[in-house]
């Protein structure tokens, strides 16, 4: 059986781990064993934080309709339940929209879920 040289197989392994760590600070950059280190936590982090992303926009949304209603004299959850009420379905996305670009067609979305909790 021939002899195998792996060369080519070590330096295509260190080069892509070594481009996906290009603009890193110190031997995180150019080191192939910190390079590798600084690689795995940098994917740990994009992984947990692509699922916190989530909780942090959700989390913006509700404190921009928490403002936009609160400017309405009513809470954001009585505001929730009035929706629910109503049978007004907008996610709270759009909801958030609505408030920050376009105050008076929210208002109105207000006064209906308002009118449904009376």
């Amino acid at each position: 059986m021939a002899r195998v040289k792996r060369g080519v197989t070590s330096r295509a392994k260190h080069k892509k781990v070594l481009k996906a760590v290009k603009g890193q600070w110190g031997r995180r950059k150019n080191t192939i064993r910190a390079a590798r280190q600084a690689m795995e936590k940098a994917m740990q982090y994009a992984y947990r934080d692509r699922r916190n992303k989530k909780r942090d926009f959700k989390s913006l949304w509700i404190t921009r309709i928490n403002a936009g209603v609160r400017a309405e004299g009513m809470t954001y959850s009585k505001f929730v339940n009035g929706l629910s009420k109503s049978g007004i379905k907008i996610d709270r996305k759009i909801l958030a929209e609505i408030a920050y670009d376009n105050p008076e067609a929210f208002k109105t979305i207000v006064k209906k879920a308002e009118a449904a909790l009376n």
